[in-house]
């Protein structure tokens, strides 16, 4: 490999490093032509690809862009490296493992793990990085935690539908105790006004004598 091709290599790997903020690096050594194309089609399938450098090339790459945030993958790049880029940080790890169930053997071994910053080493880590939440499903465990209390509440009421009047009590309670409590507002006093207060009784005015019968009217 001539000084131009190796500089291409490596400016592929840093816009790679860079692209990415998880990757895998693994170790296929002894792994069939065949095998190593069974590999990269599963990685195609979920998005994540698979480059295979020299260890040099690799480690110059990561030197070039943070030597010491890469630093602790250094002693990792051994043997034969294959590299695997992924947006979602448990994809490779569980390409891996079910690589290695389906074909019965132990390769590819996980050598380390770039994860969002954190570095996982050696292939005792892969069970736990096949077990890292995503975000968007710690978002829906947290969705769920909060919809269940309503979802209690009707698997109450559609019991109570279900089995009729013996489940009426259990119902009521679930629904009770599910309900928000609602304090009632106090009532404010009523102050009379004073144009209330110093309102004048009404009187009535005297009537008025009609004129005696007795009195001789004008002729």
């Amino acid at each position: 490999m001539t000084k131009d091709q190796k500089n291409e290599v490596i400016e592929l790997l840093k816009g790679k490093f860079t692209q990415y903020n998880n990757f895998y690096v693994a170790d296929t050594e002894s792994l069939s032509v065949a095998q190593v194309g069974k590999l990269r089609r599963a990685c195609f399938s979920k998005e994540v690809e698979m480059k295979v450098a020299k260890n040099t090339l690799i480690k110059k790459a990561l030197e070039s862009l943070d030597a010491e945030k890469y630093a602790g993958v250094y002693d990792s790049l051994h043997k034969v490296t294959a590299l695997m880029f992924s947006e979602n940080p448990k994809d490779p790890a569980v390409i891996i493992s079910s690589f290695r169930k389906e074909s019965n053997g132990e390769k590819p071994v996980l050598k380390a793990a770039f994860i969002n910053g954190d570095i996982y080493t050696g292939d005792s880590s892969l069970k736990a990085l096949t077990q890292i939440k995503t975000k968007n499903e710690l978002i829906g465990e947290v969705i769920g935690l909060l919809q269940s209390p309503a979802k209690r509440v009707l698997a109450a009421l559609l019991n109570h539908a279900e089995n009729g009047p013996t489940a009426k009590a259990e119902t009521e309670m679930a629904v009770v105790a599910e309900a928000p409590v609602v304090e009632a507002p106090v009532a404010e006093e009523v102050k009379p006004t004073p144009a209330a207060e110093a309102a004048p009784e009404e009187t009535t005015p005297p009537a008025t004598e009609e004129a005696s019968s007795d009195e001789p009217k004008a002729e």
